[in-house]
């Protein structure tokens, strides 16, 4: 794994051999990111990185010019692998890794992000509750954009903040995105 574009293009990001984690693919994230660049401004956004597992997605974000990540996961390697991506490329003081069960942080009252990557185990229970606790709370910003990796045959058009999904074989990445009215 290693970072696609911006100030850190070309650097490795640490991983260890557990298969509890599951990276996002190379192209997945390539994708997202042309995406995303197309709707937002990467430069000193606040981002957070749910199931974070060895931080690809929030690195990639970190490269591209936001202010800040929040790595959340409760897996100590992948916890490990984030400390070491972020010593080895000098960005410990721009990042926060919390050791912690994402349902149980979703709990806790938090600052809001501007982008908030979500990519739970594909057997997560309830993507719904999910989806509320994380856009319908205090946790995404006005104008605040979330996505959301799950297999392919799950549907959240009928979510209010639906936004849209892009499919890769099995994989979907939802977008959703609060609106300020």
């Amino acid at each position: 794994m290693q970072i696609l574009a911006g100030t850190y293009k070309g650097r490795k990001i640490r991983s260890s051999s557990t298969n509890a984690i599951r990276p996002c693919s190379s192209r997945v994230k390539k994708s997202l990111f042309d995406t995303l660049a197309a709707r937002l401004d990467f430069d000193n956004i606040t981002v957070l990185d749910l199931f974070a597992g060895f931080g690809s997605l929030g690195f990639e974000a970190l490269s591209r010019g936001a202010a800040s990540v929040c790595f959340v996961d409760q897996h100590v390697d992948a916890l490990k692998a984030i400390k070491a991506t972020a010593l080895q490329l000098g960005v410990e003081e721009r990042v926060k890794i919390v050791n912690a069960d994402v349902s149980a942080f979703l709990s806790r009252p938090s600052k809001p992000f501007d982008l908030v990557f979500c990519d739970p185990p594909y057997s997560w229970p309830d993507y719904g509750q999910l989806i509320e606790k994380i856009a319908g709370g205090a946790l995404l910003a006005d104008e605040g954009i979330l996505l959301i990796e799950h297999r392919a045959h799950l549907e959240f058009k009928h979510s209010p903040y639906y936004s849209f999904q892009k499919d890769y074989g099995m994989t979907r990445v939802t977008f959703f995105q609060t609106r300020t009215e």
